[in-house]
C-alpha cells in the first residue's frame, strides 16, 4: 500500500491555491472599492482644495467642455479636474527638457538660401504649326505631271510638286508675241500686265519675250522645306485657281508640348528655359525655351500645356517622340525651413517654434515653393528662429489639448498691457442662463473659428461690472478670448430679444 499514489493530494492542493487566490482578490477588490469610494468624493475634492478659487471643472480629454460642479466625466471613466484661477497662462507648450530627447524632438534654424526648384513632366514632340506653307496654283488648269510624293515625305525648298497645263495662257502669250513684233511699247506693257493678272510670273513673261515661244505649262514647287502633311493632287486632275494642293509643315525648330500640373502654373512663364531627354537619345539633353502657355487646362488630368521650341537642324527629332521635360523656374533667395517642419492642417500651415529650454510655440506661416526638401517661408517666421523638424505633431497635439493660441502670421503675438500674450478675440451670440459673481453661463450659438457647436458653458468675466443690467434670459452679443484658464468675456451687450 505504500506504493499506492494518493490521487486526492493534488486536488486538495489545487483547491487550497484557488481559495488563496480568491481571498487575495476579495481583499484587493475591497481595497479598490475603498479607494474608488474616496475617488468619488475625495480626489476631486483634494485637488479642489489646492485651488484658492476654482473657475470651472473639465475633462482633460475634452478640454473644450466646462462644468460648474465637480463629478464624474460624462465622456470618460474618470473624475473631472478643477481649473484654478491662480494658474499662470503660458504662451506655448512646455515639455520637460529631459523628455525632449526621448520624444526625438529635433530643430533647425530658418535661414536664407537659394531655392532651386525643378519640375519634371512628360511631353511629346510635334510639328511646328507656325511654320506651315499652303501650296496653291496661280491659275486653274490640268495636272500634267506629279512627282511621286506622298504624305509625310520630307521635301526641301524648291522641290517640284506638280506640273499644271493652263490653256488660257497660250492665247495671251501669242498675243503678247504679236504685239512685241509691232514695236508698240505701250501696248506691250498692257499685255504684260494682263499676263500677270492671269497668274504668270515675271520670270515666265521674260522667258516668252526672250524666246518668242509659248509656255503654258508651269511647275508648282515647295515654298519652304518640311514634311508634306497634306497632299491633295493626283495625275489627271483638274485644279482651280487657289485650290490647296498640299501643306508643308516645318519641324526645325520642332515643338515640344508638355503637360504641367495646374498647381505649378505660377512657376512657369513664357521664355523660361527647359531641357528634355528622349528615349532615342538617352545620353543627350536638348535645350529649348517656352514659347507659349496654352490658355485652357485639361479637365480630366488637371494640367496645362506649355509649348517649347527645340532646335532640330539635322531633323533627328521626330514629331510624336516622347520626352521627359525639366522646367527650372527662376531661382531666388528666400527664407527656407525643412519641409518636414511644416504642419499642413488644410485650413492653414503651422510650424512649431522652439522658445527657451523645453518651451515651444505654434506659429502660422505662409509658404511658397518647395524643392529639394526645403520650403519657402513667405511670412510668419523670422531668420534664425528654430523650427521643430521631428516630433512637432506631438507638440501640436499638446497645444491643441491645452488650447494654446497660435502666433499670428503677421509676426509675433501682440502683448497686453501687463506684458502677457494678448489672445485672439472671438465674437458670438447667446442667451444668459446664469450669472454668478465673476462668471456667466451662456447658451451660445456656434463659433466657427473655434469649431464650437452650440452649447451651454460658463465664461469668466474680465470685469464683473460688464454684466450690470444683464439678467438671465437676456439675449446678448459678446466678445471673448481664449486663455489657459478658459474663455474670458471682454465685452458683452444686450441685443433685441
Amino acid at each position: 500500500m505504500s506504493n499506492t499514489v494518493d490521487s486526492s493530494g493534488p486536488t486538495k492542493r489545487t483547491y487550497a491555491i484557488m481559495a488563496g487566490v480568491a481571498l487575495v482578490s476579495l481583499g484587493a477588490g475591497y481595497a479598490l472599492s475603498l479607494i474608488g469610494g474616496e475617488s468619488e468624493g475625495g480626489i476631486s475634492g483634494s485637488d479642489a482644495a489646492e485651488c484658492e478659487e476654482v473657475l470651472y471643472w473639465y475633462d482633460p480629454m475634452v478640454p473644450g467642455q466646462r462644468f460648474d460642479e465637480p463629478g464624474k466625466s460624462p465622456f470618460m471613466d474618470m473624475m473631472l479636474v478643477p481649473k484654478c484661477a491662480g494658474e499662470a497662462a503660458e504662451a506655448g507648450v512646455r515639455i520637460d527638457p529631459g523628455l525632449v530627447q526621448n520624444f526625438g524632438i529635433r530643430t533647425a534654424a530658418a535661414e536664407f538660401g537659394v531655392l532651386e526648384p525643378e519640375i519634371t513632366v512628360t511631353g511629346v514632340l510635334a510639328y511646328n504649326s507656325r511654320d506651315v506653307a499652303i501650296v496653291q496654283p496661280r491659275a486653274g488648269g490640268y495636272v500634267q505631271r506629279t512627282y511621286g510624293l506622298a504624305k509625310d515625305d520630307v521635301v526641301g525648298r524648291g522641290t517640284p510638286i506638280v506640273d499644271i497645263l493652263v490653256p488660257d495662257w497660250g492665247g495671251a502669250q501669242r498675243e503678247y508675241i504679236a504685239v512685241l513684233d509691232t514695236g508698240d511699247k505701250a501696248l506691250a506693257d498692257a499685255m504684260r500686265q494682263r499676263m500677270r493678272l492671269l497668274g504668270m510670273t515675271n520670270a515666265m513673261i521674260a522667258s516668252v519675250e526672250r524666246t518668242h515661244r509659248v509656255q503654258n505649262t508651269f511647275t508648282v514647287t515647295a515654298p519652304v522645306g518640311g514634311a508634306v502633311t497634306m497632299l491633295g493632287v493626283r495625275p489627271g486632275m483638274t485644279v482651280m485657281e487657289g485650290q490647296t494642293l498640299a501643306e508643308i509643315t516645318g519641324f526645325s525648330p520642332i515643338w515640344l508640348e508638355a503637360s504641367v500640373p495646374e498647381t505649378q502654373a505660377a512657376n512657369i512663364r513664357q521664355g523660361q528655359p527647359i531641357s528634355a531627354t528622349l528615349a532615342a537619345y538617352p545620353d543627350q539633353r536638348f535645350a529649348g525655351r517656352i514659347v507659349a502657355i496654352l490658355p485652357s487646362a485639361d479637365a480630366a488630368s488637371r494640367t496645362i500645356t506649355v509649348r517649347a521650341e527645340l532646335p532640330n537642324p539635322r531633323g533627328r527629332l521626330k514629331p510624336g517622340m516622347f520626352a521627359q521635360v525639366s522646367l527650372s523656374p527662376d531661382t531666388r533667395r528666400a527664407l527656407l525651413v525643412p519641409s518636414e517642419a511644416v504642419i499642413r492642417t488644410g485650413r492653414r500651415n503651422l510650424v512649431m517654434l522652439k522658445q527657451d529650454e523645453g518651451a515651444f510655440l505654434p506659429a502660422e506661416v505662409e509658404i511658397g515653393r518647395e524643392a529639394n526638401g526645403k520650403t519657402e517661408i513667405l511670412a510668419g517666421v523670422a531668420e534664425g528662429e528654430q523650427v521643430v523638424t521631428s516630433g512637432q505633431f506631438l507638440i501640436d497635439s499638446e497645444a491643441s489639448l491645452g488650447g494654446i493660441d497660435v502666433r499670428s502670421i503677421d509676426g509675433t503675438m501682440s502683448m497686453a498691457s501687463d506684458g502677457s500674450p494678448k489672445m485672439r478675440a472671438y465674437t458670438a451670440t447667446g442667451r444668459v442662463t446664469k450669472i454668478a459673481g465673476a462668471s456667466i453661463t451662456l447658451n451660445h450659438a456656434p463659433v466657427p473659428a473655434l469649431e464650437w457647436p452650440s452649447m451651454v458653458m460658463p465664461f469668466a468675466l474680465a470685469d464683473a461690472a460688464l454684466v450690470d443690467g444683464i439678467e438671465p434670459g437676456d439675449k446678448v452679443e459678446f466678445t471673448f478670448s481664449q486663455h489657459d484658464t478658459g474663455p474670458r468675456i471682454e465685452s458683452i451687450r444686450k441685443t433685441d430679444q
